[in-house]
C-alpha cells in the first residue's frame, strides 16, 4: 500500500531513514563517514517535518507499507541547494524528487518503481510537468541512468576521485506515456 504519512508515522519513518541511509553508506563503501551520515538522516527528518507541518505544501511524501511496516519512501519539493549550486540555478524553479528509499529487505522487488509511478501521477495531478533528481551514490546512479538515460549534469570527481555527482531533468509526460 502507498499512502501519505501521518504524525503517527514519524518515529518509524525516522528509524526507516536511519536503516536505509546506513545501509546505503555501507554498500557505497563510505560507512565510516559518520558525520555525513548523520547530516543526511537529519535532512530527511527535516523534510518529513516540513511535509507534516505544511500538509504537503513544503515537501510532499509518500510511503510504501507491507502491512503496517514502512518499507519505502519518496518525496518531492523545491530543488536542493546542492542542485541549485551545481546547475548555476538552472533548476531553481523545478521540483526535485528525492528520498527514494526502499528498506534493504525489500529492495529489487519493484517497490521503488511503484513509488515512482505514484509520484509521477501525483506530480501530473498537481500540474507539474517536469522534475529533477540527483545522486552521488554509484548504485543509485546506475538505476537512474537505466531509467532516465545519461544525466543532464555530470559533476566529475565531485565527491572525490571517481566519485561523481549526477543530476537529471525529467519530463513527467514522457514517463507516463512510456508506461
Amino acid at each position: 500500500m502507498i499512502r501519505r504519512p501521518t504524525i503517527e508515522d514519524i518515529k518509524e519513518l525516522n528509524e526507516f531513514f536511519r536503516i536505509v541511509i546506513t545501509d546505503t553508506y555501507i554498500k557505497e563503501g563510505i560507512g565510516d563517514m559518520l558525520n555525513d551520515l548523520e547530516v543526511e538522516i537529519k535532512a530527511k527528518e527535516n523534510y518529513l517535518h516540513r511535509d507534516l507541518e505544511s500538509d504537503g505544501k513544503d515537501r510532499y511524501f509518500l510511503i510504501a507499507l507491507d502491512g503496517e511496516k514502512i518499507i519505502g519512501s519518496i518525496e518531492y519539493g523545491p530543488s536542493s541547494e546542492l542542485i541549485n549550486h551545481c546547475t548555476e540555478h538552472a533548476l531553481k524553479d523545478v521540483n526535485e524528487v528525492g528520498t527514494v528509499f526502499v528498506h534493504p529487505d525489500y529492495q529489487r522487488q519493484g517497490i521503488g518503481n511503484q513509488l515512482l509511478v505514484e509520484m509521477y501521477l501525483t506530480l501530473k495531478s498537481e500540474g507539474i510537468e517536469e522534475f529533477c533528481l540527483d545522486s552521488g551514490y554509484t548504485n543509485a546512479q546506475k538505476i537512474w541512468k537505466k531509467k532516465y538515460g545519461e544525466p543532464d549534469y555530470l559533476l566529475k570527481d565531485y565527491w572525490g576521485e571517481t566519485a561523481h555527482h549526477m543530476i537529471w531533468r525529467v519530463k513527467v509526460n514522457d514517463l507516463l506515456t512510456r508506461g
